[in-house]
């Protein structure tokens, strides 16, 4: 019969004693998915399948051991007098693409292989059409079929990419001069030849068939073969496997769902899928985001830390959340989401806890809801100055972990921005972000709104007491600005909250217990402070943990000019003004002053200046008189007439601006009234 042409011979001998080194490079050499293990009188035992090469893999088989253990001993076979038509049946029913042939005394004596099941399929068939069509729908294919004369008559879409050439390149050319790697294999059937289209390495396969009884067409095959470089693949998605599944068993909990690294689910277990009411084909292959976003599970994927998430509910049942990261050589490769909702006996005391304080809880969520956020990102933090690019990323390396941040610079450099930026980039960016100026609150003011008070604890308390910021700050950020201007009485207090986490309100006798991350700034010298008593030792050195030194103004010049235009866009927007921008003798100006007051006296006096022009471009004369006076002249007169002349401008816009009202005219530019009088008399001004 024809299809016995088919068969390969086989000229390999795997028996149980084989190594799984030895089986390896069978599978590679052969090209086949399994390999029939025999007796030493060539009597089937069973086969070694690529599933049990991957087992072994898994398990961390040695090269050298057996595969006895691993062979699959119930093969299904096929025998030389086998009809035409259990061939054909085979080869479509078949999941593995190859089969173990006997000769009629059950010896074996073959394989038949996927590429020979399909030239089988293609006998087999009536027509051109459902030959194409068979070979396409049972491998991945690029085809080729010749006629007598070797002309092309016939590819596919793959050969066309494996190729590069079009179906019209190469349908009627000669097979030969088109693909010179053809030349030798048209000698022999059944030949095997590696070739290489552009990116795809190949091994070509060639059968004859026969034209109406006579002469001999060819069909070629060329399949990608990558075998080595597949094979790595696969066993390097087994070893991510191996350990995801390493981490599941160490982290086991209720409800179990696992993602890969591109945030898609690999595994989830039927006790999670009960509790959010969803099948498994809902989940799986599904981006976790989509399918499940009440468990954030993405957050770890950027935090790489693990966390638990507070008390969550659906349909009336509780639970809680704990997010792992998959880490596999510093990167994550995956994330683990363990739900914990059947413990009840564990957390009903938890909840019990929630019911007393549900009275309490009511008054105070009016006060949590009016605690600050965050409002600032690094990317509001401008500049194009290198160091002031290494602190934003010395900074963000900081905001992953938990230590205190003491953030130290002049006033006006952005301190209050880095303190917010950090909180954004943190595990805690959903949590509060609260501020208290040390500076600003008064002393006997400060420790209540630190911890606040109890009902009744000094005359005038509110009723019901009142919460303070390390309250409103739990689980979040709490920023203290201007800690150097904080009394020593009330350091000492700081120190012990920060050491002992827990504090007791003004007036109360119970503990509060908190977990909030502490963010300082300061302008002055602690240093020196510590050094003439006025801050504690203690505190500094707990505070200092990560100390960001923000450079003043001054240093970066290179930010001056960069920042005029941001301010200039931004304030446009906000006063509804339309300034272009900047006369030459201003930007000049604003270019050689010291900046005392850093980038929020820029934009003080960018926006005085806004509000003061007239021509659409800021001149000199809408800076103020202290800046004008720094301009440095190469001749003193020059100077004193230049300056004279922006200040007779300013005076004269601001009496037209406040209409003759001196008062509002001198206030306006800063001046007294007495000295508005005395520069009107100067300049002969007629008001």
């Amino acid at each position: 019969m024809k299809f016995i042409e088919m068969i390969t011979p086989v000229d390999c001998i795997v028996t149980e004693e084989s190594t799984l080194k030895d089986a390896i490079e069978w599978m590679y050499r052969k090209k086949w998915n399994l390999l029939p293990v025999m007796d030493f009188e060539q009597r089937l035992i069973g086969v070694f399948t690529r599933s049990s090469l991957f087992q072994m893999v898994l398990n961390e088989v040695p090269l050298s051991s057996s595969i006895g253990p691993f062979i699959k001993r119930n093969a299904e076979t096929i025998q030389l007098d086998t009809p035409y038509e259990r061939i054909e049946t085979v080869v479509k029913e078949s999941r593995v693409g190859t089969g173990v042939v006997l000769d009629e005394w059950g010896k074996v004596t073959g394989i038949l292989t996927k590429t020979d099941m399909v030239m089988s399929l293609l006998q087999s068939t009536r027509t051109l059409k459902y030959q194409l069509e068979t070979i396409l729908q049972h491998s991945n294919l690029g085809v080729l079929m010749t006629n007598a004369k070797r002309e092309i008559i016939y590819v596919n879409a793959k050969l066309c990419q494996m190729s590069g050439f079009t179906e019209v390149d190469m349908l009627h050319q000669n097979a030969k001069a088109l693909f010179p790697q053809l030349s030798t294999a048209f000698s022999t059937e059944h030949s095997i030849l590696p070739i290489s289209f552009q990116q795809y390495k190949t091994v070509l396969s060639i059968s004859s068939y026969q034209i109406d009884g006579q002469d001999n067409g060819y069909i070629v095959l060329f399949q990608d073969v990558s075998e080595i470089e597949r094979m790595a693949e696969e066993l390097q998605t087994v070893k991510h496997l191996k350990k995801s599944l390493e981490t599941v068993l160490e982290n086991a909990y209720d409800g179990i769902l696992m993602t890969d690294e591109k945030k898609k689910v690999r595994m989830v277990s039927p006790p999670l899928l009960e509790l959010f009411n969803l099948t498994l084909n809902d989940v799986l292959h599904q981006p976790v985001e989509k399918v499940l976003p009440q468990l954030h599970l993405e957050k770890v994927y950027h935090t790489e830390t693990a966390e638990v998430s507070d008390f969550l509910e659906i349909n009336g049942i509780k639970y809680i959340v704990r997010r792992i990261p998959i880490l596999q050589e510093g990167k994550v490769i995956g994330a683990i989401g363990k739900v914990m909702f059947r413990q009840l006996n564990e957390v009903s005391e938890l909840f019990k806890k929630l019911q007393r304080a549900e009275n309490k809880a009511s008054f105070y969520h009016q006060q949590y809801r009016q605690a600050e956020s965050a409002r600032f990102t690094w990317e509001h933090i401008w500049s194009i100055d290198s160091y002031m690019e290494k602190l934003k990323k010395s900074a963000a390396k900081a905001a992953k972990g938990r230590s205190t941040v003491l953030i130290r610079g002049e006033s006006g450099t952005g301190k209050e921005l880095f303190a917010h930026a950090i909180h954004n980039s943190s595990a805690r960016s959903d949590g509060k972000f609260v501020i208290v100026n040390c500076a600003a609150i008064p002393e006997d003011l400060l420790e209540s709104e630190f911890f606040g008070y109890e009902e009744g604890a000094f005359t005038g308390a509110r009723k019901n007491g009142k919460i303070g910021k390390f309250d409103l700050a739990n689980g979040g950020t709490l920023f203290l600005d201007e800690i150097g201007d904080m009394s020593v009485t009330l350091q000492a207090k700081l120190l012990r909250v920060l050491q002992e986490r827990e504090f007791y309100r003004v007036g109360g006798n119970t503990k509060i217990h908190v977990d909030v991350r502490i963010i300082t700034a300061t302008n002055r010298n602690l240093e020196e402070m510590v050094k003439e008593g006025h801050f504690r030792e203690d505190l500094y050195y707990r505070l200092n943990v990560i100390s960001l030194n923000v450079p003043p103004l001054r240093e970066r010049p290179g930010d001056i000019s960069h920042l005029i235009s941001i301010i200039t866009a931004e304030l446009n927007s906000i006063l509804g003004t339309s300034i272009t921008g900047m006369e030459d003798a201003a930007r000049k100006a604003l270019l050689h002053y010291g900046w005392p007051g850093n980038v929020r006296e820029l934009k003080n006096v960018l926006e005085r200046a806004m509000t003061f022009a007239e021509h659409g471009k800021i001149q000199l004369e809408d800076l103020p008189d202290y800046m004008i006076k720094n301009i440095p002249m190469a001749e003193d007169s020059m100077q004193v007439s230049v300056v004279e002349h922006a200040e007779l401008e300013a005076i004269k816009k601001a009496l037209l601006q406040m209409k003759g009202n001196k008062v509002k005219a001198a206030r306006l530019l800063g001046i007294s009234r007495s000295g508005l009088y005395e520069k009107i008399k100067k300049y002969q001004l007629p008001y």
